[in-house]
């Protein structure tokens, strides 16, 4: 059995600290030195059999633990990291990489936290750049605002959720449903209650009477992502809240968006779990009718998933999403796409995204241009939340999904937009520079409007050279 060993260190060292215990403290236990502790931890000695089998008796612990560090996915995100075009002219090979992670791995983790540190503040810099262009305010202390600069650092992607949700997934599978799950683990009955009697909620969890309660209007799909979704507060609380901390929000207001917003990706992940998921958007084309018919979800949700499928990898295709209301206004953003959508002002209205509610429930597909020629394609439809019974209040929103063209043969969409002619937005009016828009609403930033006086151009303010 002596010959049988394993390097460990990194998931060695992370167990000692969550121990509470120095090397000093380890070695004592173990009966070894505590340089030898040292060197396991740096991988400079292997974790023999008989190491492992003390681990177990003296800390009463299951051997599975360390059966996966989640190793190949720091790989892969450093891999990833070195990618950055800031790293351009820097050669460094993906065996450079496994070496720095097999033998330096605090350095590892050190660098991905700074790389993430500085991916947060390039977002805050542009959000201030823009603000000043704009003459909007300063997006400093809006938690929505810190949320979603949170959520575009990691690209709206947390492989650590989606491991926990994926293994909740199967557990909830065995048990029969999320009801039956419910029951079983934490003896808590989902009970369905009319809308009045719920007073404005659509889920509450009753501890003194062992209930989590639902709206009885709600559909299918809103009643399981709103079970998962009490799960991931009862089950994941621990897991969200370092995630959150690693934010450094500014505001109690943004650490709690922040923290309902991952509870919602717990959720989500749980009614979709990334590997089968995942599997099913290639074999589907990303049709997202169909996925949202195979796992009994809504549109909504299903496209909202679709922006997270950034795990290194097993990356799909990164996507925009956005859902506006029929006014224009934004309530959810979430991008892993590099889509320059305007965090101020309004957006183009030559968009079709502001034009589905003349169609609702229709997909409608655009190719879309900007002034720099960059071409994305958007697929946009409406969906409605509310209603479920006579004389409910029902919200309808538009939804848009958005991708690079060079991911578009990918889509089923696609196949009926081989020939058509992109459209020409920008990013807003006021910092699009196209003078022969007929949509424009604001002149563009930087340029002398011409007087009327002789002449009147289709477009709303002729400009300067």
């Amino acid at each position: 059995m002596e010959k049988l060993c394993v390097y460990l260190g990194p998931r060695l060292r992370r167990l000692r600290k969550n121990l509470g215990l120095t090397q000093a403290d380890m070695a004592s236990d173990l009966d070894v030195s505590p340089s030898y502790v040292a060197l396991m931890e740096g991988n400079q000695r292997p974790v023999t059999a008989e190491i492992l089998l003390r681990l177990a008796k003296i800390y009463k612990l299951d051997m599975s633990l360390f059966a996966d560090d989640g190793t190949p996915e720091i790989l892969a995100r450093l891999q990833s990291t070195m990618k950055d075009p800031i790293f351009s002219g820097i050669e460094i090979s993906p065996l450079e990489v496994a070496d720095v992670l097999s033998s330096f791995p605090g350095f590892a983790e050190a660098m991905l936290r700074l790389y993430t540190s500085y991916k947060e503040e390039q977002i805050v810099l542009a959000d201030q750049r823009q603000a000043a262009l704009d003459g909007g305010i300063d997006e400093g202390a809006d938690p929505v605002a810190g949320v979603r600069r949170f959520l575009a650092a990691r690209r709206n992607c947390f492989p650590g959720l989606d491991v926990a949700a994926e293994k909740l997934a199967a557990a909830v599978k065995e048990a029969g449903g999320l009801p039956f799950y419910l029951m079983q683990r934490h003896n808590l009955r989902v009970r369905r209650l009319p809308t009045e009697i719920m007073s404005g909620s659509v889920r509450r969890l009753d501890r003194h009477r062992h209930e989590v309660l639902l709206d009885d209007c709600l559909d299918l799909a809103s009643q399981n992502f709103q079970l998962a979704q009490q799960l991931a507060y009862l089950e994941s609380e621990g897991d969200i809240q370092k995630f959150v901390q690693e934010g450094n929000l500014a505001t109690e207001s943004g650490r709690r968006l922040a923290y309902r917003a991952l509870a919602g990706y717990f959720a989500a992940a749980v009614v979709m779990p990334y590997t089968q998921f995942a599997k099913a958007v290639e074999a589907r084309r990303y049709d997202v009718e169909a996925l949202s018919r195979q796992f009994g979800t809504s549109f909504e949700q299903t496209a909202h998933r679709l922006t997270t499928l950034q795990k290194p990898g097993q990356e799909r295709i990164p996507f925009f999403f956005i859902r506006v209301d029929s006014a224009g206004n934004v309530s959810k953003r979430l991008d892993s796409a590099n889509f320059p959508f305007a965090r101020h002002g309004g957006g183009c209205p030559l968009w079709t995204l502001h034009q589905v509610f003349t169609t609702p429930r229709t997909v409608v597909t655009q190719w879309l241009e900007l002034p720099d020629g960059q071409l994305f394609f958007s697929i946009a439809r409406t969906v409605s939340s509310g209603g479920g019974a006579f004389g409910l209040p029902r919200v309808d929103r538009a939804v848009a999904l958005v991708c690079e063209a060079s991911h578009v043969e990918r889509l089923v969409y696609h196949k009926d937009n081989t020939s058509v002619v992109p459209t020409p937005i920008g990013i807003t009016c006021r910092l699009c520079q196209r003078d022969s828009c007929t949509s424009r609403s604001e002149p563009p930033i930087g340029r002398q409007i011409l007087p009327d006086h002789y002449r009147r151009t289709d477009a709303p303010f002729g400009f300067s050279d």
